[in-house]
């Protein structure tokens, strides 16, 4: 079964006072792309979770979001006292000699500065359990995000068979009528002939007739186009079978679907041929179109 490249997946869990929660959403995209979001308390992980994605992920643009929230009210953070005062010492040296000014600190304001809260740096077991935790999270909503790839995948089956099957009945029509459009051109060329040669009083003849039907017959023979194009559509509905990352292959034989089609437009002269042409071609079309959204 095919998956699309289009889901969502979350995970969530608690451990050491922390709630963890990892949000997956995912994007078409040729390739695969990450992009992470995390507290920086939990940057340290970046590697881990691209290859992570990597592992697990073949296209998409992938979003990874993690919150982090502290429910058992422990310090998560760390006041650089140091730089605190050196701030402080710095704005006292502003006020005026006089001392007549009024002078108030909001420490909120205080506490935005730059480089006055930090990160508290966790010791070596809690960065541990949270890289565990983490990645524990990161797996169970991955294997959420694919499960709704594969709902919206299996979706997307039905549509791409409908239209293989669409197409395969204008193959059928194409193949009942090229047969008949020699013997109407063979009609059509004798008549036109026949009636140029009676004002002009002489006789046909037949072998050139013969031979202008079968220069024709040449020239608008599609017979290799229609058993290609079968074989394409064989190997489409296979490859939709299969299961696994198909997207770049399925959008590779859908081009030569196309390629095919075309081929035999620009060689059937028949106006019955030429409209199944153009069926075929929107519903390749929409094949295409289908195909952006499979992994």
């Amino acid at each position: 079964m095919i998956s699309s490249m289009t889901g969502f997946g979350q995970a969530a869990s608690e451990a050491d006072g922390v709630l963890y929660t990892v949000e997956i959403r995912s994007l078409n995209n040729r390739y695969l792309k990450t992009q992470l979001r995390m507290p920086d308390i939990a940057a340290f992980l970046e590697d881990d979770l691209e290859k992570l994605h990597r592992n697990l992920l073949h296209r998409g643009s992938v979003s990874f979001s993690l919150r982090m929230k502290n429910v058992a009210g422990r310090v998560m953070a760390d006041i650089d006292e140091q730089a605190l005062r050196t701030y402080m010492e710095r704005l006292t040296a502003l006020i005026p000699d006089d001392g007549d000014s009024p002078f108030r600190v909001d420490l909120a304001a205080m506490l935005s500065l730059p480089g006055i809260v930090q990160p508290l740096t966790p010791d070596p077991a809690t960065l541990e359990t949270m890289r565990q935790t983490v990645l524990l999270l990161t797996e169970e909503a991955i294997a959420q995000l694919k499960k709704t790839r594969l709902e919206e995948g299996h979706l997307l089956t039905e549509d791409l068979k409908d239209n293989c099957r669409s197409i395969r009945d204008k193959l059928e029509t194409i193949r009942t009528r090229k047969g008949a459009v020699v013997q109407e051109y063979h009609q059509r060329l004798k008549k036109r002939a026949g009636d140029l040669l009676a004002q002009a009083q002489l006789n046909m003849d037949e072998a050139m007739l013969a031979r202008e039907v079968a220069i024709f017959a040449e020239r608008s023979d599609i017979s290799e186009e229609l058993i290609r194009l079968d074989s394409h559509l064989g190997q489409f509905e296979a490859c939709m079978d299969n299961g696994g990352p198909a997207g770049r292959r399925l959008d590779f034989i859908a081009q030569e679907l196309l390629r095919e089609a075309n081929t035999i437009a620009s060689k059937a002269a028949d106006a019955v041929i030429a409209q199944c042409v153009i069926d075929i071609k929107c519903a390749v079309d929409r094949i295409k179109e289908q195909v952006q959204n499979i992994e």
